[in-house]
């Protein structure tokens, strides 16, 4: 018996076209790369290694996508960015 991808042609197209390079972005996913991107700026300045997206993913593993805009616009309004993003981030400060 033939399975249904091999009787529609349709399904061997799309099972061979897999998503390259930057096509799979998620909203959580440039939110990330925005923090990263500011963060690495400070850090540079100061001589310390860049972070990582691992990193970073599993600093921000257990916040909701929707805190992390407030964490964005809380962040972006401050005078020093990666100060804030901590400080935000420590449950012992709130």
């Amino acid at each position: 018996m033939k399975s249904i991808s091999e009787l529609i042609p349709e399904f061997q197209k799309k099972a061979a076209e897999a998503p390259k390079g930057r096509k799979r972005q998620t909203e959580r996913g440039e939110l990330m790369r925005f923090f990263q991107r500011h963060l690495n700026y400070a850090r540079k300045q100061d001589g310390l290694a860049s972070i990582t997206m691992a990193h970073l993913g599993t600093v921000l593993e257990q916040i909701p996508t929707h805190d992390l805009y407030y964490l964005k616009s809380v962040c972006s309004q401050a005078k020093n960015f990666s100060k804030t993003f901590w400080w935000e981030l420590d449950p012992t400060k709130h």
